[in-house]
């Protein structure tokens, strides 16, 4: 009988996991024992959240859970960050720790990298699962494997005691995903039979349901309005909007709508009132939402509601005919809501634009810097799946570092940038190394302003001092000579080019306005 940590391993292998991110410690010595072999490559990161951004960059572009190994302790706190992304944007991670002997849980006797108690810490943020005997290894991978690969998604925590790293294990399985039935969808389909002029709500809950979210937009006649982490679906539809539900062009649209379909949004604030107006409302008897998770459903109140996952229902939505409009009440609201932009962040959008069409397919992958604030506000991608960041939702500063290294080990064959402030930059530095190591595929666009400036400018409109807003960053040059990476510097108009014109792993820096002279 093989042990619990060679068991593990052969069951990440059977889910179909190719690549693990981690940093071996004395504490999961076994379960690396077990890794040479198995066929899944191991990625050292310089930090446990880089482990973690990675696992979570990498699950959203392979369309697979990600997976870290992380020591028990300090590894566990470490990428705590990580796992709460990963959480509001609904990334499955999968989170391998060790854990203290089982006869010294919860007595505080000094043990190295001991907590009161670990799982504490993860259960807030998703499933937490403890292995307390060896023969119950099968059923604790089966509960992991099932919120990994169904429902909403988000982070899974599994902890092996010491003590049983090398105890015998009975051999665990991947489990089929079951399938759910689908709530009968006639009451929906009679109210979207009836309107005159309806309007969708993509949200990230569609990135895997394109075809479909583009099929029941041409049925109904309905401009489509894509949140964040729904762009790349519908690139230059007629129908599509690709701008935030915060601006009033696009509120006025659901406004207007006498019915408005809601699928795979949270609705949350940071897609849907990013100015904290609070203005954006639907009314209750207009509304039909679909999510895979009920529990998000209960959270806003609707007409209709239904429990399921967006590509399976809805295809049983099209009405037999389209209402006449949409098109051009779509093309009249993307005009006014890029009308909306101030003139800074219009140039932002057309530096992305630049980029997406001087590098096709392109997977960007953003930080929170003033270029993906603007392309949230404002842009369309051209492939599903190819914008992605952590300016929404959790919104942890230096996810794009890992995130892109784990984007390029799932899409090997995929353009991989960057988009990082230098302050974002700061957070991780180290991972540059990581993506030297790999010799991947990535283009670290430094966008450097020598600060904050983010928060500065938000100091300076509420009339505040600017403070703790302009720490000194370092040489870019030397970061990455220091980190084996190729370097160049540009303007922003010589960016495009530069990107097209050589692969990664690199680094080009951006000069920009420094956050000291703003005023």
């Amino acid at each position: 009988m093989k042990t619990v940590a060679q068991t593990l391993v052969e069951w990440l292998k059977s889910m179909g996991v190719d690549t693990i991110f981690g940093i071996p410690g004395v504490h999961t010595i076994e379960l690396y024992r077990a890794l040479p072999g198995s066929g899944i490559r191991h990625v050292t990161p310089r930090h446990e959240a880089g482990a973690g951004f990675m696992a979570d960059g990498y699950a959203r572009a392979s369309g697979r859970f990600g997976v870290a190994l992380v020591i028990t302790g300090p590894g566990v706190t470490n990428i705590l960050t990580p796992m709460a992304q990963a959480r509001a944007d609904s990334v499955p991670m999968l989170v391998i720790s060790g854990v203290n002997k089982r006869d010294t849980l919860g007595r505080g006797l000094g043990h190295l990298h001991e907590l009161p108690d670990q799982r504490a810490l993860t259960r807030v943020l998703g499933p937490a699962l403890h292995l307390e005997d060896p023969k119950a290894l099968p059923g604790v991978l089966a509960q992991a494997g099932r919120a990994l690969t169904t429902g909403r998604g988000g982070p899974v925590h599994v902890q092996i005691p010491l003590d049983l790293m090398t105890s015998p294990a009975p051999a665990a399985v991947a489990l089929a995903t079951p399938v759910s039935a689908l709530p009968d969808p006639a009451k929906a389909l009679a109210r979207i039979r009836a309107s005159k002029a309806p309007v969708i709500l993509a949200g990230g809950g569609c990135r895997k349901a394109g075809s479909e979210l583009q099929s029941l937009a041409e049925a109904m006649g309905a401009p489509v309005v894509l949140t964040t982490n729904a762009r790349g679906l519908m690139h230059e539809h007629p129908l599509a909007i690709p701008a935030s539900p915060s601006l009033n062009a696009v509120r006025k649209l659901v406004r207007d709508a006498d019915l408005v379909l809601v699928a795979g949004s949270e609705l949350g604030p940071t897609d849907y009132d990013v100015y904290g107006t609070g203005a954006f409302e639907i009314a209750q008897q207009r509304l039909i939402r679909i999510d895979i998770d009920g529990a998000q459903l209960a959270r806003h109140n609707a007409a209709l509601t239904l429990q399921a996952d967006v590509a399976a229902i809805l295809p049983k939505l099209a009405p037999p005919r389209p209402v006449d409009g949409g098109a051009e009440r779509a093309a009249a609201v993307r005009l006014e809501a890029f009308a909306e932009l101030t003139e800074p962040y219009k140039a932002e959008v057309r530096l992305l634009e630049a980029l997406r069409d001087t590098v096709p397919g392109l997977l960007m992958v953003g930080d929170s810097t003033q270029t993906i604030y603007a392309g949230n506000l404002y842009y369309s991608h051209d492939v599903p799946g190819g914008w992605f960041n952590a300016a929404t939702g959790y919104g942890a500063l230096g996810y794009a570092m890992g995130a892109a290294i784990g984007a390029a080990l799932a899409a090997p064959k995929r353009r991989v940038v960057c988009l990082i402030g230098d302050g974002g930059l700061m957070f991780h530095p180290g991972e540059l190394c990581t993506a030297a190591d790999e010799n991947l595929d990535v283009t670290f666009v430094v966008f450097n302003n020598h600060g904050y400036g983010e928060i500065a400018r938000a100091m300076l409109d509420a009339d505040a001092e600017v403070l703790g807003c302009t720490p000194t960053p370092p040489g870019m040059e030397a970061v990455a000579q220091s980190s084996n990476l190729r370097y160049d510097v540009c303007s922003e108009a010589e960016l495009p080019a530069l990107v097209a014109s050589g692969k990664g792993p690199r680094l080009i820096e951006v000069e920009r306005k420094k956050v000291a002279d703003y005023r």
